[in-house]
């Protein structure tokens, strides 16, 4: 595990890209491009972000996942310091190694050395595997969006 480096960029770009799909919800339909487009701007939020840390995952010596924490977004209900997960991915034949706890690991013992008092994240509820990860760390349940197509409205 270790901060990822300006040379980092195009991996997190490229593995961003390829997982982008994967956190829309099959509720909202969208196109790959929709998904890869929102992956970008929050690339860039988070990049114009001066303490945002960013950590590579490696096995082997190769990259094998990233995450990306933002420090300086307190709680929107509460206004509470937090560190917030924004993005983690780890790619497919790395998966089920435990590179994607030991990347939640790691930004929890950042999150403590930055005496912050939460680490949030926001997972699909489709996403059995990671919540099933985040559940195992303790993560809890503190809100749940809850959405409907209009589409359907009858009269």
């Amino acid at each position: 595990m270790r901060p990822a480096r300006p040379d980092d960029s195009s991996f997190i770009e490229v593995l961003g890209l390829a997982t982008a799909l994967d956190t829309v919800s099959p509720l909202r339909a969208i196109s790959r491009y929709a998904a890869e487009a929102a992956f970008h701007r929050l690339l860039a939020f988070c990049n114009d972000r001066p303490d945002t840390v960013s950590l590579i995952a490696e096995l082997s010596e190769s990259p094998a996942g990233f995450l990306i924490m933002l420090t300086d977004m307190p709680d929107e209900v509460t206004q509470e310091r937090q560190a917030f997960v924004a993005y983690v991915a780890v790619r497919e034949v790395d998966r089920g190694h435990g590179v994607g706890r030991a990347l939640m690991h790691a930004a929890m013992v950042e999150g403590q050395k930055r005496n912050l008092p939460y680490i949030s994240l926001m997972v699909s509820a489709d996403n059995a595997t990671a919540r099933k990860l985040y559940e195992s760390e303790h993560f809890m349940n503190e809100r749940v969006l809850m959405s409907r197509p209009l589409e359907s409205l009858g009269p």
